[in-house]
């Protein structure tokens, strides 16, 4: 998967707080055109975004405590009512979340960022395809793309580091393009 001429695995989070910024410059990269044109892909560049993403999303909550779901929101919502949808978020509902919503949007080209960890909250990936068992995520701490099972979500046994899902952030409901 490509964003103009960079690679997927090519784009990283650039320190230990910015997988949320990370998701969700890489979800309006995918989302809108326009902002994947002027998207400055050197390395330098990559950081500078995902620093003034992490800035703008997080004005009150401390930077250093990562990126809530509503920044997450906020964030990739200002690239994708562009292209005829509004982004919110809400938890995961465990064994009883059929995740058709995730499905639904996945399968239809919107990605969906997921917030996963251990005991509590701590790391964002971008879901950006549905495969026969799941998904497809990319994780920006490694830059890789790693598949996700249906069944691993909901035994909180994720492989991309920690085991459990917390929130997805994914299109609410759709807008009628401008």
């Amino acid at each position: 998967m490509r964003i103009r001429d960079v690679e997927l695995g090519d784009i990283r989070q650039t320190d230990g707080f910015t997988c949320g910024p990370t998701s969700a410059m890489v979800a309006c990269a995918l989302l809108d055109p326009a902002y994947a044109a002027a998207l400055d892909t050197s390395a330098t560049g990559l950081a500078t975004e995902q620093h003034r993403i992490h800035r703008a999303a997080n004005r009150i909550w401390p930077r250093k405590l990562g990126t809530t779901p509503w920044g997450v929101t906020a964030a990739i919502s200002r690239h994708s009512a562009a292209v005829g949808a509004r982004y919110g978020w809400r938890r995961f509902r465990g064994r009883r979340d059929d995740l058709a919503d995730v499905s639904a949007a996945i399968a239809t080209g919107w990605p969906v960022a997921m917030l996963i960890g251990g005991p509590i909250p701590r790391h964002w990936v971008l879901l950006v395809e549905r495969t026969g068992s799941g998904f497809r995520a990319y994780n920006p701490a490694n830059g890789r793309i790693e598949p996700v099972t249906l069944d691993e979500l909901s035994r909180h046994d994720l492989r991309l580091g920690f085991p459990r899902a917390y929130a997805f952030v994914l299109p609410s409901r759709t807008v009628t393009p401008a």
